[in-house]
């Protein structure tokens, strides 16, 4: 299965979840969510990279704490395109965006590893070498 649909499966997984875990915010069902969620990539794809550099200043005095604003901004923005889809308030928004975000990091982090491949460079002295260890994703090294 693609990585792009084993991400967005995953993101709708945690929008979906999110009326469990944060009050305020409303999910009709599995295809609203599957919608949110490719809402989302397309407006985390278009729109956040114009929204971080217009607020760059204020991103930086706030060491990157703005970036949790500009999410929380988006995945409102996001909810308002889909119908079925309610988000109460600002801080709804802000709560279920920092959900879906750790759960979207986690996820990126678990297929960020090639299949089973590591690179170890050992060095000694001036000379280099590259060792290539393969597991067979069951803790067995080759």
């Amino acid at each position: 299965m693609p990585k792009f649909l084993v991400k967005w499966l995953v993101t709708a997984a945690a929008i979906l979840a999110t009326p469990h875990l944060v009050s305020g915010v409303y999910i009709d069902g599995l295809g609203t969510a599957l919608a949110v969620a490719a809402v989302l990539a397309l407006l985390n794809l278009l729109v956040r990279p114009i929204l971080i550099f217009i607020t760059l200043p204020l991103t930086v005095v706030s060491l990157g704490f703005f970036l949790l604003v500009i999410n929380a901004v988006i995945f409102k923005w996001a909810g308002s395109l889909v119908m079925g889809v309610a988000v109460d308030s600002f801080s709804a928004a802000f709560l279920a965006s920092l959900w879906v975000s750790v759960v979207s990091w986690v996820c990126n982090l678990s297929l960020s590893r090639e299949s089973g491949k590591y690179r170890v460079h050992v060095s000694r002295s001036n000379r280099g070498r590259v060792i290539d260890l393969n597991s067979d994703g069951e803790g067995n090294w080759r």
